[in-house]
């Protein structure tokens, strides 16, 4: 009998990610991201980036780091209606800007954060840490 190699869930979640980032439509950078349960049994919120429901599906602006659009993390803890007791594990795209850091600080609950590629400015890689999260690139 031949022993199967199953793919982490790690691996699967970060694929979920990149998957959900092709929807996004930002000009510049299409990022991912995927909230679950510390168990791994339940994905708890999407999210990818792009402008607002209801809005045209393209930047408002082609400034880097203000086109206007949502950032992935941010849609997926607006769309997260899990309590803050609920503790949770994030897989993104990419590593977060510091306000989507804050963002996820305040979700509550965030255990770890695993990330495939890194952002131009890494400062939430400190804030993040600071307080308790773990945060893991994963490839």
């Amino acid at each position: 009998m031949t022993t199967q190699q199953r793919p982490s869930f790690e691996k699967i979640y970060l694929a979920l990610a990149r998957m959900l980032s092709e929807r996004s439509t930002c000009a510049r950078l299409k990022v991912g991201t995927v909230i679950t349960s510390t168990d791994y049994r339940k994905v708890l919120a999407v999210g990818y980036n792009g402008n607002a429901t209801g809005l045209p599906n393209q930047c408002d602006r082609a400034d880097v780091g203000n086109c206007g659009c949502l950032h992935s993390e941010e849609n997926a803890v607006i769309n997260c209606d899990s309590p803050r007791q609920v503790e949770k594990i994030v897989f993104i795209t990419h590593l977060p800007c510091v306000q989507c850091a804050k963002r996820l600080i305040n979700l509550g609950n965030v255990k770890k954060i695993f990330y495939c590629e890194d952002y131009r400015i890494r400062d939430s890689l400190d804030l993040l840490k600071s307080v308790g999260i773990e945060v893991e690139q994963f490839e």
